[in-house]
């Protein structure tokens, strides 16, 4: 029993001892190596971030557009599986997902100094009427933006004359589409020289990526508006 009494004043030591130790760690007393609290609620600017992702500009270019451009890109369907997308200025103008994509070409036709959506269909160049087509791109007016992408097959109820049209809108390539050929082109009414907005693979056993198909393909850029589109 008479114990008892040193027994508490070792225990009160202690105690104290360790608070003392506990309040050291947590606010970095003098000679303590352990980080203060304060640096858990440090601010911003002196904590070590993460590096920022790639900022995306508009249909996803990682660069913003000039003035008086507009944010394009096109890409061809894939084999027969998966489909085109034509996005304009951060809006989807066709894609699988808004359900207006199919089999042949598919074309978007837009406003060249508003930059809106004056209409977009598919055209079906295996087994559909070629007339369709040319019924919806003779009629142009000046100054139209044209956005084309293939699915599956581009070329087997072409003509002349619907090569011709193509031509006079800037296509390089289309002279020479073909059966299963990707294609995406951008071009306009009225143009002077040839678009340079356009790629084309051929179906061929050296450049097809799936069995039957050529690879798909991925166009981006700034087109110019156009001065007039009446």
């Amino acid at each position: 029993m008479r114990l008892a009494g040193p027994l508490r004043i070792v225990v009160l030591v202690i105690s104290v001892g360790l608070t003392w130790i506990v309040v050291s760690i947590l606010f970095g007393g003098p000679g303590s190596g352990f980080p203060r609290i304060q640096q858990l609620f440090a601010s911003p600017e002196n904590s070590v971030t993460a590096e920022p992702r790639a900022r995306k500009y508009k249909c996803g270019l990682p660069q913003p557009c000039p003035e008086e451009h507009l944010a394009f890109r096109v890409v061809s369907g894939a084999a027969n599986v998966i489909g085109p997308k034509i996005c304009l200025e951060d809006k989807m103008l066709m894609s699988s997902v808004k359900d207006n994509v199919g089999r042949g070409l598919n074309i978007a036709l837009v406003n060249g100094v508003s930059g809106e959506l004056i209409e977009a269909r598919a055209f079906d160049m295996w087994a559909g009427d070629v007339n369709d087509l040319l019924k919806f791109i003779r009629p142009l007016h000046e100054g139209t933006l044209v956005f084309v992408a293939s699915y599956d097959d581009p070329a087997t109820k072409m003509n002349e004359e619907t090569r011709k049209l193509f031509s006079d809108l800037g296509s390089k390539n289309v002279k020479d589409l073909a059966f299963r050929d990707s294609w995406v082109f951008v071009g306009a009414k009225g143009v002077q020289n040839k678009s340079p907005f356009e790629q084309h693979v051929k179906n061929s056993k050296h450049t097809n990526k799936y069995e039957g198909w050529p690879e798909a393909l991925e166009m981006e850029g700034c087109v110019p508006r156009r001065s007039t589109a009446s």
